[in-house]
This record gives structure tokens, sequence and C-alpha cells, in this order.
């Protein structure tokens, strides 16, 4: 189906049209362009404009500019703009102008991605869904998850992130949600706010822009839940609050976390409610919480929506689970692995320590007859001030008791690492790619090992080495996030 055509492109974006073309998409980057794209020339790293003849030569519909590029001819098929990022925007709201469906929004300090995810598995059960395949959650991530959003969308969910005040009340109200969900607010982005309450009122700040008849659902066990339950009722028509607290709209009162599943029992204005999510962790049951409240907000199928929610399985980077298998001619000598490399900070390495901390491990299986738990810790950024204090404090964690060996990596994690206690303290190395080099020696059969760290950190190739290590067992991946 086309997504835009020339003229209607122009009309959203006051541009010019150049050529009588039409996309089937809108990329941003030429090394994952697809043939019919329209190609936005973004100034980022390098300008975009850079990159336009290269786009069209590799099947570009047309390319979205503010002037012609060297070595592209005039008469090329362009749309012509005073400003791409503006005209970007542009686009975003036409599409959600046009769009018939529901929208739900979707920030917070941890679990944003995962949740966005968790809705993406419920409601395409019930109608056409679209969200980003990735965390495009900024400036020009909202507005690209719009523009790329297909006219007959039933379902739309928009993470919406910031790293600064002022961010989240301007992409909100590009979205124009009809449901909008907070799931935490914890210490992360610091370094631009002066307290946790500043990101309270940044994160409500998702509410500004709910439709008329809109649904606010927002934490309820929070020190700053009244900040959000305040802008909530400044412009929602429904409040819906969740958590583990009495009281609250949905109230989670028990999760069982098991290997590669977690069982949750909750209640819904007090009738019981039961559900699973394909992930062992807690913090998971919480957020599916949020996910069955905007489902009810927007009227589906419950029965249909726990369904899809329990087949719900977290991305790399994000939790993932999987068992590496050591030796080619003998499948029992292995090695479970957590990636949780995408980022972190002190809520989410805490969330991701406890599922460490609950993660059975295999005895007997390699020369260290008893299996351990261990994790490879880079540095949490942006945390302001407190930052290593706040390292230092994970040594306090409760899961921390559970754990068997802490490997950090970074300049920030070394104040972890001092703090240690002899027999759990690692190796400590400045970048990923030193800790990568002895963990033939770090690891053995029956282990069970995180990676996490701010994305920065580059944890990913710690990932990459651990798989490298052997390869993937058969039928063996597992969710987590």
């Amino acid at each position: 189906m086309m997504l835009w055509t020339a003229q209607e492109a122009a009309k959203a974006t006051s541009g010019r049209a150049t050529g009588d073309w039409g996309c089937l998409g809108i990329s941003i980057d030429t090394r994952t362009l697809a043939k019919g794209d329209l190609f936005v020339a973004l100034k980022a790293v390098r300008d975009g404009h850079e990159f336009v003849a290269q786009a069209l030569a590799n099947g570009a519909a047309a390319a979205l500019v503010s002037r012609i590029p060297e070595g592209v001819a005039e008469d090329a098929p362009l749309l012509l703009v005073d400003d791409v990022q503006a005209g970007l925007e542009d686009l975003g709201r036409a599409a959600r102008a046009r769009m018939a469906g529901k929208v739900v929004a979707v920030t917070g300090s941890v679990g944003k991605t995962s949740t966005k995810e968790m809705l993406r598995s419920t409601l395409s059960g019930q109608g056409r869904t679209h969200a980003a395949e990735a965390s495009y959650n900024n400036h020009w991530g909202v507005p690209l998850t719009l523009a790329r959003m297909p006219r007959d969308t039933e379902f739309a969910v928009i993470e919406i992130g910031m790293s600064n005040p002022g961010e989240i009340a301007p992409l909100a109200k590009m979205a124009r949600p009809h449901v909008a969900i907070i799931t935490t607010v914890a210490p992360a982005h610091l370094a631009a706010f002066e307290n946790i309450e500043g990101i309270a009122h940044e994160k409500a700040s998702i509410f500004d822009g709910l439709e008329p008849d809109g649904t606010a659902i927002f934490n309820g066990d929070l020190p700053v839940t009244p900040i959000l339950k305040a802008k909530a009722a400044q412009h929602a028509k429904r409040l819906v609050s969740f958590g583990q607290s009495p009281g609250l709209s949905y109230q989670l009162t028990a999760a069982t976390v098991g290997k590669s599943a977690t069982v949750a029992e909750a209640s819904h204005r007090k009738s019981p409610l039961l559900f699973k999510v394909a992930a062992p962790g807690a913090h998971y049951a919480m957020n599916a919480l949020a996910v069955l409240a905007a489902a009810q907000a927007l009227g589906l199928d419950r029965a249909i929506a726990l369904g899809d929610l329990a087949a719900w399985q977290p991305g790399a980077g994000r939790g993932h689970r999987e068992v590496i298998a050591l030796d080619k001619a003998d499948p029992t000598p292995t090695i479970e692995l957590i990636d949780d490399a995408y980022n972190a900070n002190p809520a989410s390495l805490e969330a991701s320590l406890n599922v460490l901390a609950s993660a059975a491990v295999t005895d007997d299986i390699g020369r260290v007859r008893q299996g351990r738990r261990i994790a490879y810790l880079g540095d949490m950024k942006e945390l302001g001030p407190q930052e290593v204090a706040l390292h230092q404090a994970v040594a306090d964690y409760p899961a921390m008791a559970k754990i068997h060996r802490v490997h950090c990596v970074g300049p920030l994690m070394k104040a972890l690492h001092a703090r240690l206690p002899e027999h759990q303290r690692g190796r400590w190395t400045e970048t990923a790619d030193d800790m990568t080099q002895r963990l033939a020696q770090d690891l053995d059969a029956g282990d069970v090992v995180l990676a996490k760290g701010s994305l920065s950190m580059g944890m990913a190739r710690v990932v990459d080495a651990i798989r490298n290590l052997g390869h993937p067992a058969p039928d063996t991946n597992e969710g987590n996030s």
C-alpha cells in the first residue's frame, strides 16, 4: 500500500515535490533503506544531504531535503522544504490526522520499550497495529514512527522518551494518544534534572497530549505518584492506577517467577485477574498490568489480550535469555546468557539483578562443580552529581547476596568494584573490549551470566563474545527483559 504520494507529502509539509512519485516507507539511513522509501536527509553526526545521491541510486522513491544536494539532478524526485526536521514532524502530524484508529503512548524511566512491545503483541491480535521496530522515542523518532504509520492502522503504539526538560510534551501533542502510560519514575537522566520530582513532572507531561476523552494510566506505588495523578486529572477523562498498593485500579498481589515465565495474580476493582508473560521477572508482571489496563481502556477482548500477552518475549539487548552450548559433540555443558546490554539505570539494573538472582544454575557439569550467577556491569550514564554514590549503592541491592561474581566495566563501575567483598569482586576494565579478553577463564558450564550497561558502554560486545564461546543450544531461546 502506498504510504505517501508526492502530492500528499507536499501538502502535509507545505513543501514542493519534484516529479510524480510515491513512497512505500520512510528511511533516515541509507544502510537500511528499502527500495521505494522516502529518504529523509536529517542532520545528525553528518548532514543527510551528503547521502541523497546514494539513497536515490539505491532505489529510494524520493528524498526529503531543504536544498538540492551536490551531485543530484534538479529533476530528481525530491520533496523540498525549509527545514527537514520540521518537514518530518509535519508528515508525522498529517499521518496522525488521517488515522482513524486509536493511539497508545508510553513513557517511563524503566520499561517503556518492553511495555511498547507487550502492547504491540497484545493489540496485534485485535487489529492492525503499528509501532516502531526500535526505540525511536526522541525528537526525530516519534515523528518518524508516526510518518511511517499506514493509513489503515487500527492501533498505534508510540514510545516517548526524554533526556532533558521540555521534550515529552511536544511529542505527546504530536502523537495525540487516546491512552497514555507512565510505567515508573526512577533516577535516570539526573544530569539534566535537579531531582526525581523534576523527572516526574517531565514524565507526567505525556498527559498534555491526551485526546479529550483520554485515559491516563500511571504507577500508583511511587513517592511521586501525586505529581502524576495531579497532571492526569488535568487532562484525562479516566484515571487508572496500577501497582502493588491497596486501593489501586489494578493491584498486583503476587508474581511467581519461573525459569522462563512469570505468572501473576492481580485484581481489577476487586475482581481477580490471573495472567502470564513468557519472561522471568516481577517487573514484567508490573508492566503487563499497565498493558492490560490499556487493553481495557481500548475496549478489547480481555481473554484474547491475555493469550497474546502470554506469548510476548523480549528482544535482543533487553533481557533476552538464551542457552549457549559449549561443546558441539556434547549438549550437556551450557551457559545461560541474559542479554540486557541495551541500557541501564539504577532501577532497571536492580530489576535485572533480581532476575539473575532468581535464575537456576546447574551444578556438576563444568570444571567448577557449582554453577554460578555472574554479572558483567557497565557504567550507568547521565546520573548527575550522585553518579558515584549510585554505582556504589549497587553493592547493597538485596539481589547481590545471591550473585557469585561481578565484573565491572568503566570508570563509574570502578566505584562498585571497590565496594564489593573480595569473594564477589571480579575483574575491572576500562572498556568492554578489554573485558572480552578473558571471558573463557571467567565462565564455566552451569553458569548463568548477565550483561548490562548504558548503550555507550558497548556491553553488547561482551554479549557477542560470550555467544562466541559456543553456539546456540537448539530450542532453548527464552524471554526476559
